[in-house]
């Protein structure tokens, strides 16, 4: 699929996101693939609403969608979509750069099976973010991920945890369960035909959740190697570590409740609810203390 044949709609969710909502429009409005942008706006009170409109006032091709309070990620995700004109969808968090080629090579691996591709994450620092490619965070992954180095998980593949090991060759599509939410790339008729994303969640792993949905149904979910795009991390979700990390162990127990067979287990059940809120109380502290240095 060549980026010329297909209009793409980028979608950015975005929340008392910052200059960072700037940044990440100005790079998508530069790329060289036809495009429109949706900001999906969870009721931001910090004026990059405003700057957008104002900045961007006269371009066809942007729009706000005002959804008058903070309705989460997903939910903000499904209303743009409903919205989209465009044959491809790209989910993309308003802290992420992308190069003009982006979405053009996003559409070049675009096939008849795909689900939703990703691309390798770049973090501030240059390296590769592991969220980039991994596996459902079934509970003994989970268990692994928290518990043993990276080190014996390269040794010992039963010892792996959700994040894939890094890959000593670079294809350009891999085939993994799940990639990054930072940025999805997906087929219009895909991501409806699967209902969208679950709004059960509201911050974290709908991400997750999409993916094990588009292959349950049959389709690719994959990463793009040779698609980089840099991850800034610093949008408002950094000023709010309770908030975020609230939702994030919620998402964590739906996720586990839809799709882990050890869910189905009355004891696991128990251990893995106990397990997730006793680790969400046992970080408050750190939560506490990000607040503090995040404190005027």
């Amino acid at each position: 699929m060549t980026s010329d044949a297909v209009l793409t709609s980028v979608i950015v969710v975005a929340c008392n996101s910052g200059t960072l909502l700037g940044e990440c429009v100005a790079s998508v409005l530069a790329s060289s693939a036809a495009l429109e942008v949706i900001v999906s706006d969870n009721a931001s009170r910090d004026g990059s609403i405003e700057a957008l409109e104002s900045r961007w006032t006269t371009d066809i091709r942007f729009r706000v969608l005002r959804n008058g309070a903070n309705l989460g990620f997903a939910a903000a995700c499904n209303r743009a979509a409903a919205q989209a004109r465009g044959a491809m969808l790209l989910f993309l968090n308003p802290d992420c750069r992308i190069d003009n080629d982006t979405i053009a090579r996003l559409c070049a691996h675009a096939d008849a099976r795909t689900g939703v591709l990703g691309a390798s994450i770049i973090g501030a620092d240059g390296r590769p973010e592991p969220a980039s490619r991994r596996r459902d965070p079934l509970l003994w992954r989970a268990l692994m991920t928290a518990t043993v180095p990276s080190r014996f998980a390269a040794r010992w593949p039963t010892l792996a945890g959700a994040n894939l090991p890094a890959r000593t060759d670079s294809p350009q599509l891999e085939d993994v369960e799940a990639i990054s939410g930072a940025l999805m790339f997906a087929p219009s008729a895909a991501f409806a035909g699967i209902g969208g994303f679950d709004e059960g969640y509201f911050l974290h792993f709908e991400d997750l959740d999409l993916c094990r949905r588009l292959r349950d149904a049959g389709l690719r979910v994959a990463c793009a190697h040779d698609v980089r795009v840099t991850h800034v991390k610093g949008t408002s979700s950094h000023a709010r570590p309770f908030f975020v990390a609230f939702h994030k162990h919620r998402g964590m127990w739906r996720w586990f409740t839809k799709f882990d067979p050890a869910a189905r287990n009355p004891l696991l059940r128990l251990l893995a609810w106990c397990g997730i809120w006793l680790h969400y109380a046992v970080m408050l502290p750190r939560y506490a203390w990000r607040a503090i240095l995040r404190s005027p």
